[in-house]
């Protein structure tokens, strides 16, 4: 897998440098992955946030949730706060260790803030990532997470609306897969369905933990 940084402004590139975060790379190395069931947060220092010198507009995306219906990004998640990644399931680390990182920081929220709050998880890798692939993913993380698949055109056109880049899957000869794609998790305000920063690939669960009922209000951390 490699991972792309994002360079929206100077400002952001050089926050980013400063944190240490490069390019790295990583493969599946496995056919299939087993299915996580457990997960701890992650040893990492938190990056912390970055903000966005001009808000994010939720992507226009409708793709196949992991219970096979199709779901309209812009609508369900309307007025409520978002936290939107793009990842997959074979991720041998950046992926479940951040959504597992989420997951923690979310269920020490009030039951009523958890009910309001959505995590979407958009597959990178659809052609692996079926909707029963996706269930038995995120159900051993959050169950109450949504993933979605479907056309990888269509996952990479929304990404790029974050500047978030994305490849298409690459299957080598000695049956590895080469996935890249962008590490970053956009937090988007209840208030005007708009992302007005990001979090680093990196972020603990204590950053989420301190940030998640901020964002619920409306209120940028």
């Amino acid at each position: 897998m490699h991972i792309f940084i994002r360079r929206r402004t100077v400002a952001t590139a050089t926050f980013l440098v400063a944190a240490g975060l490069g390019l790295t790379a990583c493969a599946d190395t496995s056919g299939e992955q087993p299915v996580p069931v457990a997960a701890a947060p992650s040893s990492s220092a938190a990056p912390g946030t970055v903000p966005l010198d001009t808000p994010d507009t939720k992507p226009a995306l409708t793709l196949t949730d992991q219970n096979g219906n199709p779901y309209d990004l812009v609508k369900r998640t309307a007025g409520h706060p978002t936290l939107l990644y793009f990842g997959y399931t074979h991720c041998p680390d950046v992926c479940p260790t951040t959504m597992a990182d989420i997951a923690l920081a979310a269920r020490k929220l009030p039951s009523a803030d958890r009910a309001d709050l959505r995590v979407v998880f958009v597959s990178t890798d659809p052609a692996r990532d079926t909707p029963l692939r996706l269930r038995r993913w995120l159900g051993a993380i959050d169950p109450s997470f949504t993933g979605l698949t479907g056309d990888f055109a269509a996952v990479q056109k929304a990404a790029r609306t974050l500047g978030v880049g994305i490849s298409a899957p690459v299957r080598h000869k000695d049956g590895t897969v080469t996935v890249s794609h962008g590490a970053e998790v956009f937090a988007f305000s209840p208030k005007d369905d708009r992302a007005h920063l990001f979090y680093t690939s990196g972020t603990s669960e204590r950053r989420y933990a301190a940030d998640l009922p901020k964002l619920i209000k409306g209120e940028t951390p």
